[in-house]
């Protein structure tokens, strides 16, 4: 049988051939088929993904001062009175203070000075609150105004009303008075819906009476009202002008058989920091009972340095 010749490289030639074939082919399935897709400039994308939500603005304050020296030494003579009759160490000790334990003084900060004497003591606590809320839709401000408040409500004091009342009137206030008596008529002389002078009233007419076991008053007098507190305009209360809200507290109690202790405390509000400056003094013996007058003057004076501090 005869052979048949080998021709080299044919058989290679024919299988690049339908390599090239098999690619090309599929390059154009490739393509055609991502031609059949849509362009990217047809594709939709959602508006709300991704969009950040509102963010609440933060307080106005980052840092609190250091509260044992925001005090003047002229201040706490004020309010120290029975400081200048100790000894010199002890004054000084006094008027320098004691810095109260924080964790974290960016956060919160205090101090107290003490000045005691046989028949008389005085005691001022200085308290520096900085609010911060952790929530992004709340602002520092608002947390503290919520403290604040629950601070207000927790000395007794009421909110202010956030709008006056609207005062109602009548529909029609012309009714009443244009309105005829039934069965009543009307002649010469006489006004509609009057009975005339001397006439017998009409049938079903019934003429107003005071409720059973009353007497009207007189006219022109008023009934006092019994029980009542006489107001002095020293009582716990919301107070105007300083920081953004502000109340003071007084509160008066015995000690032993003669002493008696008033404490006054003034708490205001800027932006996220809540001051709270505390005043107290203690009398015993002969000494005179304290002054509420006084105190609140002392306290709220303080607390109006404070406040000017925070606007530097």
């Amino acid at each position: 049988m005869q052979r048949k010749r080998y021709a080299p490289g044919r058989t290679g030639s024919a299988a690049r051939t339908a390599v090239v074939l098999t690619i090309g082919l599929g390059l154009g399935i490739g393509l055609s088929g991502c031609s059949a897709d849509r362009p990217a400039d047809d594709i939709t994308v959602d508006a709300k993904a991704g969009r950040a939500a509102p963010v609440a603005p933060p307080g106005r304050y980052r840092t609190l001062f250091e509260p044992c020296g925001s005090v003047s030494q002229a201040t706490l003579k004020d309010l120290l009175p029975g400081a200048a009759a100790l000894a010199e160490a002890e004054r000084d000790k006094a008027y320098r203070g004691v810095a109260a334990v924080t964790y974290d003084t960016d956060r919160r900060v205090g101090c107290t000075w003490k000045a005691d004497t046989q028949d008389i003591s005085h005691r001022l606590v200085l308290d520096v609150e900085r609010v911060v809320s952790y929530d992004t839709a709340v602002s520092d401000d608002a947390r503290a105004q919520e403290v604040f408040v629950r601070k207000q409500l927790a000395a007794g004091i009421p909110l202010p009303p956030t709008a006056p009342p609207t005062p109602t009137t009548p529909t029609n206030p012309t009714a009443t008075s244009s309105a005829t008596v039934p069965g009543a008529s009307t002649g010469p002389g006489q006004t509609p819906g009057k009975t005339p002078q001397g006439a017998a009233a009409p049938a079903g007419a019934v003429s107003p009476q005071p409720p059973t076991g009353t007497t009207p008053p007189a006219t022109g007098t008023t009934t006092p009202t019994t029980g009542d507190p006489v107001s002095t305009g020293l009582e716990p209360r919301v107070l105007e002008g300083l920081g953004d809200v502000a109340y003071v507290n007084d509160v008066v109690s015995t000690v032993g058989a003669k002493g008696s202790e008033r404490a006054v405390s003034v708490v205001f509000r800027t932006s996220n920091v809540i001051v709270t400056v505390s005043y107290r003094e203690r009398t015993a013996g002969a000494a005179e009972a304290p002054d509420s007058r006084e105190l609140q003057e002392r306290a709220r004076n303080l607390a109006r340095l404070l406040a000017e501090r925070l606007e530097e």
